[in-house]
Formats: C-alpha cells, structure tokens, sequence
C-alpha cells in the first residue's frame, strides 16, 4: 500500500507516479534537480513536498496516493517482455482519419457526407492507407460537431443513411481499406433518448444511467469545472438535478458504474462491429470511471492537468474492469477475432497510458497520447514554436522505453489540434512547407508504432487566417474567446489566444482541386475557405513528383513492402546530437537508416557518416553501404539541407539488400 509515507524513488517506479512526477516538474512545481536529489535518497512524499516548500496541497497528496493503489504498479519492463511483437493487421497498416464534415460533399448542401467519402476511395487506395477512421456520424444535434450523440444507430441526416455506411464499408473493404468509427460513450447528448428517460426519472432506474445528483439551484454537487469552461454542472429545473457534464452542458456524462448502461453500451458496440466494422476510436475513453462520492477537485491538479477535480475521473478506480468488459462484450466477432480498440486518453501520460493497451491486459489495443504534440508545460493556447528536438527526444524516450507488448499510435494531428507544419514554422515559405511536411511524413511512417494520418496533412495543411470569431464554429474555441474577456482580457487579446489553438484550424474542408471551393462542395460550404498559394490542393500535389502527399504515398509504399519498418527493432545514431535525429529500423532480412535535419539551417552530416561510422550506436551497421531510396538527392559536400529528410538503405554489397 502507498501512502504519504512512501519514497519519491518508490513512486517513480510505478507509471502514475512518474507520470505524475514529469508533470510537477513541467508545470514548474519543482526543479528537476530538486525533485532527482529527492528520488536518489528515496525521501518520503510528505516529508519531500514539505522541504520543497508544499508545491502539492493536501487533496493533490490524497489523489496521488489514492491513484497509486488504485492502479497496478507499472506497465512490463521491456526487459520483462518477449523479444518478438505479436503480428496484427492493425499495426502493419496507416490509418487515415476523415472528419466527415469537411472531407468531401456529394450533394452541393455544403457539408461532407459518406458519399463524399466513397467517391474518393480511389484516391484514398492510391495514396496506400489501410483504414479510414471517421470523426462521428451518428445522429446528433451537433452542439460539438457530432462528439454529442443522440442515437448510436441511426446516421446524422447531413452525413447520408445507414445504406450509405453499408456501401463504403464493402467498396472499402473491396479496395482492401477497413473502416474504423469514432465512438463517444463517455457521455451522450441530452437529446438521446436514454437521457430523456433519465430527466423524466431521475431517482428511478432510468436516471441511474447517467450521473444526476439531487440538490438545489445554488449549489453544485462540487467544484469540478467542463474542459469546454465553465462548471461541469447543470441544472436542471423540472427535474430538480444537477447532471454532471465534462465537456458541454448538453453532453451528459454516463454513470458507468451502472450495469445497464454498460450493458446497452456493450450491445450497441457489438451490433456495429457484426455489420463489418472493423473498429472503434473511443473519444475520452479514460474518462468513464469517476471515484465514488465526487470530491472537490485539487488546485494543485488543475494547475498541473487542466479542469478541476481530473484527478477524480481521469483513470478512475473501475477503468480497467469496465475496458475488460466491453473488450469482451462488444469487440468480439463469432469468428473469434476481435474489433480494433483504439482509446483517447485524455490527459494521462505515456506510462499510465501502457497500462491500458499492453498487450495481454485485454483493454486497449492502442492508445493516443499526446506528450510529444504538446510541449511540458505548454498548452495549445500558448503561442510558442514547436522545437523538432522536443519530439526527437520524446520518441527517444517511447522507444527505449516500450517492449514487443506496447504498441504506440503514432499520432501528429488530428481534429482537436492546429496544424503542426504551423506550430513548427508560423509563417513558413512554400519551400519550408514543403519540406517540414516531408520531414514529419518520413518520420511518422518509419517509426516504431501504427501511423495515423489526420486528412490534409498529406497536402501541407497549415493554419487557417481567421480574421474574427465569428469565422469560427467550434464551441470550444467560442467558449475560449467569451471566457477570457470574462477574466479581464480584451477582446484582440482573447482572439490572440485562440487563435492558437482553435480546433477549426484543422477542421476547414478539404482543398482537393483548383476548382469553385477546392473541390469540396458545389454549395456553400458550412465553413469558410481561406486563401491559399498555388500548388496546395490534392490534385496540384500529386502531380508534383517533389510535393509532400508524394512523400506519403512513397514512404508508404516502401512501408508495405518491409516489415523492418514496421515490426523492425529502433536503433538511435548519435542521439546527443542536437538538431539532428537518425535511427536505424532493422529486421532480420533488412535495414533502414533514416535520417532528419531538425532545423531550418544548413548543417554537416556527423563526421565518417559517408563510411555509416556513425559512432558506437551504429554497432554491426558501421561500414554498411547506403542506398537512397526516399528524399532529394545528397549534397556531395555532405551537408543536409534544411528540413531535409531522407531514407536509406543499408547493404553489405551492391547485391543483396541483406545486412
């Protein structure tokens, strides 16, 4: 058992622990030399958060300590692991996630629809993806866009009906492309026929199925605030409840500690995957489990994670049953094989999220965790510029740190984040563009994990110029804009902030041609289109033999043709080297060297890396020959371009690829 009494050291060792350790020290809570001087001498929780002047108040002590027993211990050491990784379709294809609404409209009414989707599967084939994940469908009154479900079963009346879901599901399938579907079960919309019940019965059986909680107008049941701003509570008059919502007040969050809501969740689930989907991503997934009687939230945690009170539903004491569960009863075909089970975990860090997808814990397959998109310490409201090595030294960490039993999802933006060529260069030139696009595409589908594509990206997408809030339709962001000016700031100075980290950036429709809106739609389309330069359309972009979506559909290619780049071990080359990131992916049959310029300068390769002396990391590799076989021929002087990324091959003769 933990306790106040337990040493930093011992609290290291296990994956809330650390996760909650980098967190303190990110947030500013404590340097890291204080906090390493502490874990060397094993001191005391108590005792440490005393000496250091009391960073923790005493509800964030509590949590940590209740957190801790809640959870095993740690993730498996790679050590403790089989060498060898389990083959699954999953992990040898790219994914590509569609936000439905803003990929492709069939029927001029301005908003994308699943036909749209199934008039560009060709496209989508001859790019190379092996399943399309698609933001949600399902009916919903769209207060967030689809994230507010109001029937599981039925399609939203804009996206098409469920005969058009039957038909892309088998012409999909027939390109050999799988369809995975965005699911929310954290909470449903108000709207949905279960909370209709609930509202009308809240102390019956069907008002068990959502968190209502008696009281009177004045007082919420505690201090927890919605990620969306605001309390996480509402009133409700005529029913004479407080409904607990973590995200916008007409999305209710379920009580999953109560069999029948599980259960209906359960059954929903299996009826989908027996019409042939072959997966689900679950929105917040980590979210479903709240501790027993709703304490007040720690200022100390909200200060480190976000909303007040996260540490009382994030990884909650019943998550791992309730995954094991619903693995179990919805995710299982007759045939045996089971649904892929992708998790948004959302505020955990990447040891707690191995607790949830390792292998042979039967939860999840796959986890999204986002420490290397976001910077420690930083939020997507900052305005700050994306630093290359950050991302280096955190798939460095994820690397040496996983075994044949974690398997990562190796995410870089998706329809809740701004674009990352813009985070990384604001203003980027054409050329710089195109170059950052590349580099991120060469490193995404070369490194250790399943890759997933957010649409655009494969074209250079970049941030939007919004001008005013009213370009924008996101209730997250409008929230944002209102709640600051709420706080004292202007309203230049609220947009300013937004303006950063606005979803919308990543959820405009997409440009597929050079034609009235891009191609998109026929109609006006339900978000506006911002000027963009020439060349950055999915038709301009294809036909460019240098542009970024033919670095996706090359690196792809040659992914699907060797497994070193997918199952193949990781071996860094020179990673003290800053600016600079090379690593090895090898097999038994093959290897690959690849290699990145993290910086928009002109830099040397390392010293004998024409000879592959690349120093002692390079082991059995050094002396190997290298063929190219992704990027822009070489400098002779050997000087990396800027941004410059490239593949090689690596041989022992000019004969057999074999090393």
């Amino acid at each position: 058992m933990y306790s106040g009494e337990t040493g930093l050291r011992d609290i290291q060792n296990t994956a809330v622990g650390c996760d909650f350790l980098t967190h303190m020290v990110a947030n500013g809570l404590c340097t890291d030399t204080e906090l390493e001087k502490k874990k060397k001498n094993n001191v005391p929780l108590l005792a440490a958060n005393e000496s250091l002047g009391g960073p923790l108040d005493d509800r964030a002590v509590e949590s940590l300590v209740r957190l801790l027993n809640q959870n095993p211990a740690s993730a498996l050491s790679p050590k403790e692991q089989p060498k060898e990784v389990t083959p699954a379709w999953w992990k040898e294809i790219v994914i590509y996630q569609i936000y439905p609404r803003s990929f492709a409209d069939s029927n001029g009414d301005g908003i994308g629809d699943i036909r749209g989707i199934i008039n560009h599967l060709d496209d989508l084939a001859d790019l190379g993806v092996g399943a399309l994940w698609l933001s949600p469908i399902f009916d919903s009154p769209n207060n967030d866009f689809g994230y507010d479900i109001r029937d599981y079963q039925k399609i939203m009346d804009e996206m098409g009906t469920m005969q058009d879901v039957d038909r892309l599901v088998d012409e999909a399938h027939q390109r050999g492309i799988r369809i995975i579907l965005d699911l929310v079960v954290n909470h449903t919309s108000d709207q949905h026929k279960w909370a209709q019940s609930a509202l009308a019965d809240p102390m019956g059986e069907a008002g068990k199925r959502y968190i209502l909680v008696p009281g009177t107008p004045d007082n919420p049941p505690n201090n927890w605030t919605s990620f969306f701003g605001g309390s996480a509570w509402r009133w409700y008059a005529d029913a004479g409840v407080w409904a607990l919502h973590l995200f916008d007040p007409t999305q209710l969050d379920l009580n999953w500690d109560n069999p029948t809501a599980r259960g209906n969740v359960a059954q929903m689930v299996k009826w989908w995957v027996d019409k042939g989907i072959d997966g689900f991503r679950m929105d917040v997934i980590n979210l479903i489990s709240k501790e027993p009687g709703m304490p007040d939230g720690s200022k100390t945690y909200q200060r480190m994670y976000g909303p007040m009170g996260i540490e009382n539903y994030s990884n909650g004491p019943r998550l791992h049953d309730y995954l094991r569960e619903l693995r179990q009863n919805g995710f299982r075909r007759e045939d045996g094989d089971t649904a892929v089970m992708i998790g948004e975990t959302n505020s955990l860090g990447s040891e707690v999220g191995k607790l949830l997808s390792q292998e042979g814990n039967d939860e999840l397959d796959m986890v999204f965790v986002f420490d290397h998109i976001m910077p420690a310490g930083k939020t997507k409201w900052d305005s700050y510029r994306y630093d290359l090595n950050y991302l280096k030294q955190c798939w460095m960490d994820l690397s040496n740190g996983g075994g044949a039993l974690d398997w990562p999802a190796v995410v870089l933006e998706n329809h809740d984040n701004p674009r990352m060529i813009s985070k990384i260069q604001r203003h980027a030139t054409d050329r710089q563009r195109t170059a950052i696009g590349q580099l991120l595409a060469t490193w995404q589908l070369t490194t250790r994990g399943t890759p997933f594509i957010y649409q655009g990206q494969e074209i250079g997408a970049i941030n939007q110029n919004f001008t005013s809030s009213s370009d924008l339709r996101d209730v997250e962001s409008i929230n944002m804009f209102h709640e600051l000016q709420e706080k004292g700031y202007t309203a230049q100075e609220a947009w300013a902030v937004v303006l950063n980290g606005a979803r919308d950036h990543a959820r405009t429709p997409m440009r597929w041609s050079v034609t009235d809106n891009c191609g998109f739609s026929t109609g006006t389309p339900w978000m506006g289109f911002f000027e963009d330069s020439v060349g950055w359309t999915w038709d301009e972009q294809k036909a460019d033999p240098d542009s970024v979506w033919n670095r996706y559909r090359d690196v792809i290619a040659l992914r699907r043709q060797d497994v070193a780049l997918v199952y193949g071990d990781v071996t860094f080359i020179e990673p003290d080297l800053h600016n600079y990131c090379a690593y090895i992916r090898s097999s038994k049959r093959s290897a690959y060297l690849v290699e990145l310029n993290l910086t928009d300068a002109r830099q040397p390769r390392p010293a004998g890396w024409d000879a592959m002396r690349l120093g002692r990391e390079a082991g059995k590799y050094a002396g190997c020959k290298l063929h190219q076989m992704i990027g822009k021929p070489v400098d002779r002087t050997h000087m990396m371009m800027p941004y410059e990324s490239t593949i090689w091959r690596l041989t022992r003769d000019e004969v057999s690829p074999a090393v």
